[in-house]
């Protein structure tokens, strides 16, 4: 797995774009930037055991280089059932597309190039949103979220996970801090602890927990449970 090294030269051009540089090393980046990034993955296949029927699609939107569909392809045995990832980038859809191709459940997952935010699925069984939400606009997130509702079918599920942020100042700071300790657990240096957070600071905007369940309350969604959370990162699940 090639290792993620683009920011220790100290130096960041521009916002965090998913560009092809970024593609080819994304696989390292999730798994040293986002603590129980695999455990999420199994979370979010234990759920979708409980409530994806035969025949169902299942959408990951934001699906990268495809890790969550290929883990699932894997793990789900539902019959008829449609993995659907939908990504913006070229680069990491190439990535995903050749990723897929080298093992047999590969035939179950279409990857499709897109706009999530233009996103119009219909009667879904399932809706997977990890880490996604938080690169859309605020203003553009209660539109969005209204229409990953009207897009599952009775009984449906979202499962959204995300970087979120404490409103209390001192557990903010606290929640920071332990997560660059993860990071520097995972190899990362001081240089490019710093110049990540730079490039993301006006692409990547978190809410709070709290302003998440709101969001997801207010596109129309009545059952709403936090399912898991390490510090200033967490999942939740909504029911159609």
């Amino acid at each position: 797995m090639p290792k993620d090294q683009l920011f220790n030269h100290g130096k960041v051009a521009s916002d965090f774009r998913f560009t092809a540089e970024v593609a080819e090393v994304f696989d390292d980046m999730l798994r040293r930037s986002i603590p129980n990034y695999e455990q999420v993955i199994e979370m979010n296949a234990l759920l979708l055991e409980c409530f994806l029927r035969p025949g169902d699609r299942l959408y990951d939107l934001g699906c990268s280089t495809g890790n969550t569909l290929l883990h699932l392809a894997r793990r789900l045995q539902i019959p008829e059932l449609r993995l659907i990832g939908v990504d913006n980038s070229a680069a990491m859809l190439d990535k995903a597309r050749r990723k897929a191709a080298g093992y047999a459940p590969g035939e179950a997952i279409e990857f499709v190039e897109g706009d999530i935010g233009d996103f119009n699925g219909q009667n879904a069984g399932a809706i997977i949103l990890n880490y996604t939400m938080q690169f859309i606009r605020p203003l553009q997130r209660p539109d969005f979220a209204a229409t990953l509702y009207r897009a599952l079918r009775p009984g449906g599920i979202l499962i959204m996970s995300e970087k979120i942020i404490s409103h209390d100042p001192e557990l903010n700071r606290h929640f920071i801090d332990f997560y660059f300790d993860f990071k520097r657990s995972r190899g990362y240096s001081e240089i490019e602890i710093s110049k990540k957070r730079e490039a993301l600071e006006n692409v990547l905007i978190p809410f709070s927990l709290a302003e998440n369940r709101q969001l997801l309350e207010q596109a129309g969604f009545k059952r709403v449970e936090s399912v898991f959370q390490w510090f200033n990162f967490a999942s939740l699940v909504a029911v159609k």
